[in-house]
């Protein structure tokens, strides 16, 4: 008898009740199987491959002894086989009966070997296949952000497969394995030692681990030995929940397990099934004898007919036990989850029964619309109606099979929380549902997870920190994809989410932020009037613009005094005219650039300042040429006369304006977006078009001021009553200083700078003219008009022995000088 209470096992017997309950139930349902009486046959294959074999060919033979491909039966009610529980035993089983089309129903194979049709055409479950078991496992990881994933696997085809997939579908979404190792077959204690360093030294905290409790069991004794704590694991249905590690050695280590099983199911009435059996209702139920002796420790003796007193003995049932009130901890009644499969199969082929028995003539599936009949029966025909069975059962859940013969992939998932007692209590956190949309796939309840011993929150598994925005991920030589650096993006690039692999390059008219996480737009930046600097220059320019046009007015009215007739007053208003066209142009350079604006500012501005020089240079070659022609005999008297200066200023001013029409004809400037200059900024210029047309446009005009330099310059010493050439000297220095100084600041600065360099040097070398050459006069017009006489000018202070006989000459160059030599009218005003 005590061998015998060893060798129960309370969890089959849980499942043979539930074959027996169902069947009962469909059995009084009217209308599932009318007339149709349901029974069944039980064969233990004592989970050995030969058990299983034996009892297949029992059945297809109808004999003990079995014939193979021999059947003794005439008229076999055997119409599908439910089970095995194991996938070792499942599988010869499915190729046995696979020969035949024979259904087979397995409520606790996994393996996804049985998925292959070809090889198994007839085995269907009702258990999900290992497949949609290691992808939820890989959903439950990446759920939760972990990257560096250690594997462990027994060396079964279960545990090889399913971590195999698992390993496959982590690499496909960027996830690394840390290490993966396998549970040798045969016990060693090197290997398992190895396998216990490997996790204890491992970066990775979450360990996959694809096994069967037997197998795993000497590993988690070596760890748990070693003390390795802090680590998450993952357990496949093989040890989700198994009792083998509820010792106190394993709390601390396993405390925070996640474990997949199948959903749970619920079985109406089959908890009071169970409280209701008694052996002296069914006396003929040897495993109803067995399990009630081993209950109330008693030996059962049920009198017969004849003999209604029974001898009492301690040791004999009284007859009076009931199961009622007590609790059957060796059963799962409220956790039933292959029980449940083993409900759904048993329905699964009365369902396929009950479409059978429908069928009408010449409506059916088979050949010419023929129906099957329960008197004719053969295998194949059922087989058929239940691979395509669908329906919902009394728990309205929806139960099928997919073109593999595999059911939905629905999955519990257990949270292991330590219980006042120091036991395991395993805590359905989730779920995961494979025929749900993808993003619904899974449900975790974060709030009700107990993590393991130091995590308070979830806790990372990396191979290296997360890249922040910004940076992007660079590999490190030889070590998975999960290793990496994180470096910041290059200059114009950005990355907008952690753990990027390539920066995106913002487009050309944004830039990056300061964290260079997003692209924001550039400022557009060119000299506008409303900024400061905008508008101080345009103050300056109209400020000198008012001034010339004062000195203009005042020539104007004191046109006939000496002072401004001296050294040519026609050009003298030219040259005013001219300077107040410059002070004006330098606006063009201010606002928004257009096509126009860029064709017309550099060729407004080089004519007009070229005509400007050109008015000065005829000045200075008038004194020269006017003391020169004084003397006797000169061959200059021929060029004195107001003719020259006007074709001087002609001439120079027509070449610079060859050269513009030419640059505008051939290369003209033209509005252009500097996109590059600057990352924060958009500069709006004007590109200049031709190059080269620009910088021969300067070079002749400060060739044009070269020349008025060393003109004046050598004009210097003339009588200085009416001699200007020594401010005309100082006025070209100070433009030629300025424009000597503008070309390396024009080319070191750019966008509204540059612009900003060239307007100054436009007015400021205009003052610079405005200042030392009408300034004098100005002065001697407005305040000392003693000093603008004739007397003066001819020089007054002069001792008449000096004036002696270059008074004519003296008479003579002033009249040249004051350009009315040679002229119509000779004696001026």
């Amino acid at each position: 008898m005590y061998l015998f209470k060893l060798r129960f096992n309370f969890g089959v017997y849980e499942k043979l009740l539930a074959l027996i309950f169902t069947t009962k139930e469909i059995q009084n349902d009217p209308k599932l199987l009318p007339n149709i009486t349901l029974g069944y046959m039980i064969y233990d294959s004592c989970s050995a491959i030969s058990g299983a074999l034996e009892g297949t060919m029992r059945l297809l033979t109808g004999q003990k002894k079995t014939i193979p491909n021999y059947n003794c039966q005439a008229l076999s009610s055997v119409v599908a086989v439910i089970g095995d529980s194991f996938s070792s035993t499942s599988m010869p089983m499915a190729r046995l009966l696979g020969l035949y089309k024979f259904p087979q129903i397995s409520y606790g194979a996994t393996i996804m070997a049985l998925s292959d049709k070809n090889q198994f055409p007839s085995f269907l479950r009702t258990i999900p296949a290992d497949l949609f078991q290691s992808i939820g496992m890989v959903h439950l990881v990446l759920y939760f952000g972990w990257t560096w994933i250690g594997l462990l696997s027994d060396s079964s085809d279960y545990g090889l497969q399913g971590s195999l997939i698992v390993k496959e579908e982590l690499v496909k979404a960027g996830a690394c394995i840390a290490f993966s190792e396998t549970i040798p077959a045969v016990y060693s204690e090197m290997k398992i030692q190895y396998i216990s360093d490997i996790i204890r030294k491992s970066s990775a905290n979450v360990i996959v681990i694809y096994s069967t409790d037997v197998a795993l069991y000497p590993v988690m004794e070596v760890i748990a030995l070693n003390n390795v704590t802090g680590k998450v694991w993952i357990a496949s249905d093989g040890w989700a929940q198994s009792y083998w590690f509820s010792k106190n050695e394993f709390l601390r280590i396993l405390q925070g397990t996640f474990g997949f099983l199948v959903r749970r199911g619920d079985m109406s009435g089959f908890s009071e099934y169970i409280y209701s059996l008694n052996p002296y209702n069914n006396p003929d139920d040897i495993f109803l004898k067995f399990f009630w002796e081993f209950v109330f420790d008693c030996k059962l003796r049920i009198p017969d007919k004849t003999n209604m007193n029974i001898t009492k003995d301690s040791n004999v049932c009284s007859g009076d036990e009931t199961l009622e009130g007590m609790k059957l901890d060796f059963f799962e009644l409220n956790d039933l989850r292959y029980t449940y499969n083993i409900y759904n199969a048993v329905y699964s082929v009365s369902h396929a029964l009950h479409d059978m028995i429908s069928c009408r003539r010449g409506e059916g599936p088979f050949y010419n619309g023929t129906c099957a009949f329960m008197y004719d029966l053969q295998p194949w025909q059922l087989f058929h109606y239940i691979k395509n069975i669908r329906f919902r059962n009394k728990e309205s859940e929806e139960v099928f099979f997919d073109v593999n013969g595999n059911p939905p992939g629905l999955y519990s998932i257990l949270n292991w929380q330590i219980t006042p007692e120091n036991t395991f209590r395993y805590l359905d956190i989730g779920r995961f549902d494979s025929t749900a949309a993808d993003n619904q796939k899974l449900a975790v309840i974060l709030s009700e997870i107990l993590w393991n011993t130091g995590h308070e929150k979830v806790p990372l598994s990396l191979c290296s920190e997360s890249c922040s925005v910004g940076y992007r991920k660079a590999p490190q030589p030889g070590q998975p994809i999960c290793c990496f650096n994180c470096i910041i993006c290059s200059q114009g690039e950005i990355s907008n989410q952690t753990d990027s692999f390539v920066c995106l390059k913002c487009p050309e008219d944004e830039w990056p932020s300061e964290r260079q996480d997003k692209c924001i737009k550039k400022v557009i930046e060119f000299l506008s009037y409303e900024e400061p600097l905008g508008s101080l220059l345009t103050t300056f320019s109209i400020f000198l613009e008012l001034v010339t046009l004062a000195i203009l007015t005042v020539f104007i009215k004191y046109h006939h005094t000496p002072i401004v007739k001296a050294n040519n007053r026609e050009l003298s208003y030219l040259l005013l005219l001219s300077l107040m066209m410059c002070f004006l142009c330098s606006l063009i350079f201010i606002g928004h650039p257009t096509n126009s604006t860029c064709m017309l500012r550099q060729c407004v501005f080089g004519i007009i300042f070229t005509l400007s020089i050109s008015c000065i240079l005829a000045k200075t070659i008038v004194v020269v040429i006017a003391f020169s022609a004084s003397k006797p005999n000169s061959s200059l008297q021929k060029y004195t006369g107001p003719r020259l200066p006007k074709i001087l200023v002609m001439f120079c001013t027509s070449i610079q304006i060859i050269i513009c029409v030419s640059w505008l004809i051939l290369s003209p400037p033209f509005q252009y977006e500097n996109r590059t200059s600057a990352t924060e900024k958009l500069i709006i210029e004007c590109n200049e078009g031709s190059t080269l047309a620009f910088w021969c446009m300067l070079s002749y005009m400060g060739l044009l001021a070269i020349i008025s330099l060393v003109v004046a310059f050598v004009s210097r010493k003339l009588p200085d009553s009416f001699n200007e050439a020594k401010f005309i000297t100082f006025s070209m220095l100070v433009f030629v200083t300025v424009w000597m100084s503008f070309i390396p600041a024009y080319l070191s600065t750019q966008g509204k700078y540059m612009v900003s360099v060239e307007i100054f040097a436009i007015v400021s070398s205009g003052a610079g003219l405005l200042l030392c050459i009408f300034s004098p006069k100005c002065y001697i017009i407005m305040l000392r008009p003693d000093l603008n006489t004739r007397d003066y000018l001819m020089g007054k202070e002069t001792s008449s022995s000096k004036l002696g006989k270059n008074n004519e000459t003296q008479e003579t160059g002033l009249k040249v000088y004051e350009g009315r030599v040679g002229s119509e009218k000779s004696t001026g005003d």
